[in-house]
């Protein structure tokens, strides 16, 4: 009983797991069933005050298979371990026999992290190219057929293209990203266009574009395609790394940024930044002029928190993320950091 009631007053105040402190959702369950459409966000913000401190709280048990992954079905628990909130996983059941043969067949995929929807596009295909592998990628020299818009199903002469690829992504290569606070150039966007395959090796080479998003034009760049794992399962965390950086792009090209828009940060791999990691954004503090002091000074304005982005997919010098957060409007510019 004395347990029980210690374990309710400790879920209402701030509680310590390692260096950092767990703070729990007030409205937290003590179990949660996972249902098909739920994220790990989703479920971490069930239990949790602030989501990335997920991996702090999560038991790992070495008795079940893959215990990162939660799948549909599966039970989840707050428990208290001296005194420390864990939470747990109990395997639901996911099989489903088949007759004359019986076997067991897992009915559905384990659950992002993230809404999969909002970046499924930006998950596979390279996004940012660097100035040498612009530079060295083939091209889109002319068309092999009298067209007035090319696409799936015509043909393409090229050079750049080697022996050793038989397909190739076709890709238009868009703006530049720079820092902001150093003029650095940090790469190159690439639209994906389609993919193709090669008909005739040469100099030119002779391609079939078997799949196109749009049009292909007169010098659209070529890269093989690569085998390429997408990551869908992350555990969201603060990074290792101090981080400060900026917001440089929005992938909707709108300037006012809210939740669930995917988001172009001028920090990547060079700085630490892997998939998974969580950033604050903070609204950056207006410089003004101090109209009623005797000096008429500017005044620089404090950054002001105004949400939650996470990290899925890193570059060597810049990241994209997703704004799982917005408390107030995100402009270009403004800030990242850890939360």
């Amino acid at each position: 009983m004395f347990k029980r009631l210690l374990g309710i007053l400790l879920a209402s105040t701030t509680l310590m797991a390692g260096a950092d402190e767990i703070a729990l959702n007030p409205q937290h369950p003590e179990r949660y069933v996972v249902v098909k459409g739920d994220t790990l966000w989703d479920i971490s913000e069930t239990f949790l005050r602030d989501p990335w401190l997920w991996p702090e709280v999560w038991y790992i048990n070495p008795q079940i298979e893959n215990p990162h992954l939660i799948y549909p079905g599966d039970v989840i628990s707050l428990v208290y371990i001296d005194g420390k909130p864990q939470l747990r996983v109990q395997r639901g059941q996911r099989t489903v026999k088949l007759s004359p043969e019986v076997r067991a067949t897992p009915l559905d995929q384990a659950i992002p992290t993230i809404p999969i929807d909002a970046i499924h596009q930006f998950l596979t295909k390279p996004l940012v190219l660097d100035a040498d592998a612009l530079d060295s990628a083939g091209y889109v020299l002319d068309t092999a057929d009298e067209h007035i818009v090319t696409g799936a199903g015509d043909r393409i002469y090229a050079r750049g293209t080697t022996t050793e690829f038989e397909r190739y992504n076709v890709f238009e290569p868009q703006q530049a990203y720079t820092d902001p606070d150093t003029g650095e150039l940090l790469g190159h966007r690439a639209l994906y266009v389609g993919e193709a395959v090669i008909e005739r090796h040469g100099d030119p080479a002779t391609l079939e574009l078997v799949e196109t998003t749009r049009e292909v034009s007169l010098g659209d760049r070529l890269l093989p395609v690569r085998e390429e794992e997408v990551r869908t399962h992350f555990l969201p965390r603060a990074p290792e790394n101090e981080i400060e950086g900026k917001i440089i792009a929005v992938v909707d090209g709108v300037t006012q940024i809210g939740q669930y828009q995917v988001v172009v940060i001028n920090r990547g791999q060079r700085e630490g930044l892997e998939a998974g990691d969580v950033l604050k954004i903070q609204q950056a503090g207006a410089l003004i002029r101090d109209r009623f002091g005797k000096d008429k000074e500017q005044v620089q304005l404090p950054n002001e928190d105004a949400g939650i982005l996470l990290v899925f997919r890193t570059f060597d010098k810049l990241s994209y993320g997703l704004v799982m957060e917005a408390t107030r409007a995100i402009h270009l510019m403004d800030i990242v950091t850890n939360p």
